[in-house]
């Protein structure tokens, strides 16, 4: 188990002993779905958080949360608390190796600060909310630190890139901007041997390290946007624009910008950018939005989209006669 999922059971188990005055190892292991030794453990591991856990043998015995120590006023207002504990929470589950347990310790010290009120609310928060959330590359710290620097120092950075051809090389680049997409880090950057605007995933780097070459920053695109349109567009082999007859708005709703871009065009319509290696598939994508749509291109896509009404006419005629 990744220290990222045992932080984010740890916290599970501190709402649990807030919820209710006392709970026998067994009753906690079946709520967290491990063992008894898994809970003495995380037990242990609030203890060492700061948190007094006492545990009483016997009949009627198990584990009680007890009063918190003493520590400084909290200086946010209610609203800052609240938004600080979710977000620490939600940082138990994150990209970022470590993340877990360092946002584990912040909340341990944050909710002894707490007042009872903002506390309830918190928990309430907590035990109303369940985390879903798709498989992630881990990316190590001092990496991001290494980068952050760089981008805020305006100096190169070096390290090993994977090629298409599957072989490695060396690259030297001027950093922009880090830009995550909840699942993935990418840096926004200027290639130096290729003198143009590149976009590199973090989990892909090795050996990066910062020079001493200091760079004076130029004129750059949005670095969300280059990102997004990396991203969506440039590993595949077919590019397709697709006029929809809705809004905008609508359509980004349904297409995340890690897919698609989608464009503002007149009378009602917008202009969704998508891209694949296969032509079925992206006729599929566009199919299941349910919009009028009208191909622009490329023809591929338009004799997909052909084959794939003739199917699904196929498929309807062939069911029993009502």
């Amino acid at each position: 188990m990744t220290v990222e999922a045992t932080a984010g059971r740890v916290l599970r188990l501190l709402m649990l002993l807030q919820r209710r005055r006392s709970w026998t190892a067994g009753e906690l292991a079946a709520e967290l779905g491990v063992t008894d030794r898994s809970v003495r453990r995380d037990v242990e591991r609030l203890r060492a958080l700061g948190y007094p856990v006492s545990a009483t043998a016997g009949v009627g015995g198990g584990y009680r949360l007890g009063a918190g120590a003493r520590l400084p006023p909290l200086l946010l207002d209610d609203e800052e608390a609240i938004a600080t504990a979710v977000s620490l929470r939600l940082a138990a589950g994150g990209t970022v190796t470590g993340a877990g347990e360092a946002a584990l310790r912040a909340l341990a010290k944050l909710d002894q600060v707490m007042p009872a009120r903002l506390r309830a609310a918190v928990q309430a928060v907590h035990g109303a909310t369940e985390t879903l959330l798709g498989p992630a590359v881990e990316i190590d710290p001092e990496l991001l630190m290494t980068l952050a620097r760089a981008c805020r120092d305006a100096v190169r950075v070096r390290f090993r890139y994977p090629d298409r051809d599957g072989g490695e090389s060396d690259r030297t680049v001027e950093p922009v901007r880090m830009v995550t997409t909840g699942r993935r880090w990418y840096l926004m950057a200027r290639d130096v041997d290729r003198d143009d605007w590149r976009t590199f995933r973090l989990d892909r780097m090795r050996a990066a390290a910062a020079t001493t070459w200091r760079f004076e920053p130029r004129e750059h695109p949005d670095p969300v946007a280059y990102v997004q349109r990396s991203v969506a567009e440039s590993p595949y082999r077919y590019l397709a624009r697709v006029r929809l007859r809705a809004p905008a708005d609508r359509v980004r709703e349904r297409v995340p910008p890690q897919v698609g871009r989608v464009e503002d065009d007149r009378d009602g319509w917008c202009v969704l950018v998508v891209a694949g290696d296969d032509p079925g598939w992206l006729a599929m994508h566009v199919a299941r939005l349910g919009f009028p749509a009208e191909v622009l291109e490329p023809p591929e896509l338009r004799r997909a989209a052909a084959r794939l009404a003739r199917q699904l006419a196929e498929l309807a005629d062939a069911g029993p006669a009502d």
